[in-house]
């Protein structure tokens, strides 16, 4: 097997946590985003959004999850044998996430194992947690993703 990617399937360690990387939630792509995707007043307009019960511009859950989907990106996925998922569970959305904020995300791995239909590939389980910049909870997801493995014949 090719070795031109950093990260296969056996890379992954059961209750490993990392800090994934992070972000600064940007006004303008706050609006744009919401514009776009979730034109929600309290996203998209400030002066609706400061009489709404946030008190001020919040950006969508969506675009949260968009600007983590990011950091996986760069700190692990684009660099990786990975195969893609079959999608995201569990995603909550516990406190509102506000233009300047400093959002930090963690990736901790829950299971690991072999595909049982496919032995070339492994699956792995993870939770993603993410930070505000006084270390309050603001998202958590957890999701499979499918990676090919380094050495399948073992």
């Amino acid at each position: 097997m090719s070795t031109q990617f950093n990260t296969y399937w056996e890379d992954f360690k059961t209750g490993e946590r990392d800090n994934i990387g992070s972000v600064v939630v940007d006004k303008h792509e706050v609006i744009q985003f919401a514009s776009r995707y979730d034109p929600q007043p309290f996203h998209v307009d400030e002066a609706a959004a400061e009489r709404s019960i946030y008190g001020g511009l919040i950006a969508s859950g969506w675009h949260t999850c968009a600007m983590v989907m990011r950091l996986m990106c760069d700190s692990y996925l684009l660099d990786s044998a990975s195969l893609g998922s079959p999608g995201i569970e569990n995603v909550r959305w516990l406190r509102p996430v506000r233009p300047g904020d400093t959002l930090t995300a963690y990736r901790t791995i829950e299971e690991t194992r072999v595909s049982a239909s496919r032995p070339d590939r492994g699956i792995v389980r993870s939770l993603w947690e993410v930070e505000n910049q006084k270390d309050e909870l603001v998202l958590t997801m957890s999701g499979i993703q499918f990676f090919l493995r380094r050495n399948p014949e073992t």
